[in-house]
């Protein structure tokens, strides 16, 4: 920890007197920092990592964003926003990693508890708040406007082609009686992003990233956590992650409040959920093929790649 510690002192004039490890996400290591004035939040994005490159490559350009949106929306005070450090910078990066400072928020992660009516009244509310706003904000969207492109394209038929006959016996007995349907799924993604590259589809600002685990309650108030999906898309970018919860019509009822005529558009809809499932089984087999993991971190890496194989076959 002293390594954070210096970071710290050099980088935020900040004096830590402890730092502890606290449960980190899919994309990084997370710390809790003492110091004698307050708490800090320090987020360790590990370049050991492959998935770090795509976390971390627009970090200057969507911090701007939710500096605007804490200070000129009703989203004050519901996310959280980056400390600058002593040169006015979002982010400090060395040889290991790239980090970024928040104040600490006292409370929990909702993790595996289900939404009480509250939390998806006060999540539907910041979900509609958000949409309200475009690219014609004062803050340049042009950096994370959606485009429909899908990056992990070549590397994924790489891997299923090339690299699979890489991958331990145990995972490739896994992955290859999925191989037809990956492939088949990737094709129709591929068909559904030119058709909507040739359609004028609404954008609203997005967070991408919506479940439990990025929910947090503090006091009487839900907090949307880690923001580096923010994207200028369409709105289904962020309800894709709500249409199956059995709380959907509830949050839909408050969300039509402010967003009275809105329709899902079901083909964008289509294209957020197959995109997600194919991008996450991509990250989990670069994990399992490049990132050094220890047995118990690839031991629940697998776990997680079985699930998400089983759920390609029978969800859209």
């Amino acid at each position: 920890m002293d390594h954070f510690k210096t970071i710290l002192r050099h980088h935020y004039d900040i004096e830590a007197v402890d730092v502890t490890s606290q449960q980190g996400g899919w994309s990084a290591l997370a710390y809790k920092v003492i110091s004698d004035q307050q708490s800090y939040f320090l987020k360790v994005y590990e370049k050991s990592r492959a998935s770090t490159p795509k976390w971390t490559a627009l970090i200057e350009k969507y911090v701007p964003i939710i500096q605007w949106l804490s200070l000129q929306t009703r989203l004050q005070g519901k996310l959280p926003v980056p400390l600058l450090t002593r040169n006015a910078a979002y982010k400090h990066e060395d040889d290991m990693g790239i980090y970024q400072l928040f104040a600490y928020i006292e409370g929990k992660t909702i993790g595996k508890q289900a939404l009480n009516s509250l939390q998806v009244r006060q999540l539907a509310e910041i979900v509609a708040e958000l949409h309200l706003y475009g690219e014609e904000i004062p803050v340049s969207t042009a950096a994370i406007k959606e485009d429909f492109r899908i990056p992990f394209t070549e590397p994924f038929r790489e891997m299923l082609n090339e690299h699979i006959h890489r991958l331990p016996v145990d995972v490739d007995e896994i992955v290859k009686p999925f191989a037809n349907i990956l492939a088949s799924r990737m094709n129709d993604l591929e068909m559904i992003a030119e058709e909507l590259r040739g359609s004028e589809v609404k954008m609203k600002l997005c967070h991408t990233d919506i479940h439990n685990w990025n929910l947090m309650q503090s006091g009487q108030q839900l907090i949307l956590i880690d923001w580096e999906g923010l994207k200028l898309a369409p709105v289904e970018a962020d309800l894709m992650f709500l249409v199956d919860q059995p709380f959907f019509e509830e949050f839909m009822a408050i969300y039509r409040k402010t967003h009275k005529n809105y329709v899902i558009n079901r083909q964008a809809l289509e294209f957020y959920q197959i995109r997600r499932m194919l991008e996450d089984i991509c990250e989990l087999l670069e994990q399992l093929l490049f990132d050094e993991q220890e047995e118990e971190d690839r031991v629940e890496t697998i776990k997680h790649l079985e699930g998400e194989l089983r759920k390609i076959e029978v969800e859209i």
